[in-house]
């Protein structure tokens, strides 16, 4: 069933393209895209910060870990009980909750002036992006304009990525050469989230109130039944992928700085964006590509690009690194156009919050578990050794997901058969 019929049997609201409605959901559409990339590129911004947190306020890596993991908890914990919620009481009041809570972790972000502090807006940080995640997503699809189906795909797969290298990049830039770098990047993003709430308030509802409400407030992860064939074959290369810049966003500036010798915080920003920003063009590049077509490069190219990486962290090589990166960045941004362009083409309107919430439940896991193992394990045995280790088993997974496609694509003519 097309997304316009779904959209009328369930009451959200759909845009007739020749009507004048299709210019205002084409404007909302933009507007949402924006505060994904702003939510994004807030949850990135204190990467190259860290950093200097430590020489300021002197704490070890096992603390940096705890303020990454109470990020992580905050968010995964967002997605387990909000992540539906905006499928029974409509997109725009779970956006306007989260984005209050974003403003008042950046105003505490301003303020602050030591770990506690810090990982308290850092734990509120992570609540109001998981509650804001799956909004934007479902709100994207609701938006989509009925001339360019497909588009709210793209975006759900363009908006992590080219937010977290927005993020890591502006923030870097600014440490280096602007002043107050643990305040200013933070005032900006205040103002971001101002004008974005400002935009939500006017923004037009697309679900109608449906009972369940509190029900859906009950953690739980499920894919639905009839889904579940179409999501199965996208979840591997999807765990590689955010496993992967997990890795670059947690011990990436510190490899940077500790095994390369570039003290330069713009290199630590940067080193986030060679990976996220090359996924984010990736995924515009290959827009129209099919999702089923992308799977088997993306967890190729994740495999040999984290390969190569790892043999220039082994041979101290920085060329041969950034090489591997970039291959590994065109891999995690195929992964990503093929994962959210998947569950934007099969949900309903009102399965789609549920739905991403699933998505970045598992993508967070995957992104989060083996980064706070990785910064424990880099006090305990050495961030070179740690590196390596999580980059070989980022390898496997991509390597396990290009066996099962690949075992899946032979299956599927004899199943239809």
């Amino acid at each position: 069933m097309s997304t316009i019929s779904d959209a009328r049997t369930t009451g959200a609201v759909s845009a007739d393209p020749g009507s004048g409605t299709a210019r205002p959901r084409s404007r909302t559409f933009v507007a949402v895209a924006a505060i994904s990339v702003l939510f994004l590129a807030a949850s990135s911004a204190p990467t190259p910060l860290y950093v200097v947190y430590q020489e300021q306020w002197g704490f070890s890596a096992s603390v940096l870990t705890f303020v990454f993991a109470i990020y992580v908890l905050g968010l995964l914990g967002s997605l387990l009980v909000v992540g539906a919620l905006s499928d029974h009481v409509g997109r725009r009041p779970v956006l306007a909750g989260a984005i209050a809570l974003e403003i008042g972790a950046l105003v505490l972000f301003l303020l602050a002036g030591d770990v506690a502090v810090l990982s308290v807006a850092r734990f509120l940080q992570g609540v109001a992006t998981g509650a804001a995640m799956t909004a934007l997503g479902a709100a994207l699809v609701d938006h989509e304009p009925a001339h360019a189906p497909g588009r709210a795909g793209l975006i759900n797969s363009l908006a992590p990525t080219s937010g977290l290298a927005l993020g890591a990049l502006g923030t870097g830039a600014l440490v280096q050469f602007a002043p107050a770098p643990t305040r200013l990047v933070f005032a900006c993003l205040l103002v971001g989230m101002v004008l974005a709430g400002l935009v939500v308030l006017r923004m037009r509802e697309t679900v109608a109130r449906r009972p369940g409400a509190l029900a859906s407030l009950r953690p739980r992860v499920g894919i639905p039944a009839r889904l579940r064939a179409d999501v199965a074959p996208v979840v591997p290369v999807m765990l590689a992928s955010w496993a992967l810049s997990g890795l670059y966003l947690s011990l990436g500036p510190s490899v940077a700085v500790s095994l390369f010798g570039l003290h330069s915080h713009l290199v630590g920003g940067a080193v986030v964006t060679l990976l996220c920003g090359t996924g984010a063009l990736t995924a515009f590049t290959f827009r129209s590509r099919s999702a089923d077509s992308l799977l088997v490069p993306a967890a190729a190219l994740l495999a040999g690009g984290t390969l190569v990486t790892l043999l220039g962290v082994a041979q101290d090589g920085i060329v041969l690194a950034a090489i591997g990166t970039l291959v590994s960045g065109v891999g995690f941004g195929a992964a990503a156009l093929a994962t959210f362009g998947t569950f934007a083409r099969i949900a309903a309107p009102h399965e789609r919050g549920a739905l991403f919430a699933v998505a970045f439940v598992f993508s967070y896991l995957a992104f989060s578990l083996p980064a706070v193992a990785a910064g424990f394990a880099s006090t305990a045995f050495g961030l070179r050794a740690t590196a390596e280790v999580y980059g070989l088993a980022v390898v496997a997974a991509a390597a396990s997901a290009l066996v099962l496609r690949v075992v899946l694509n032979r299956r599927r003519p004899a199943t239809a058969a």
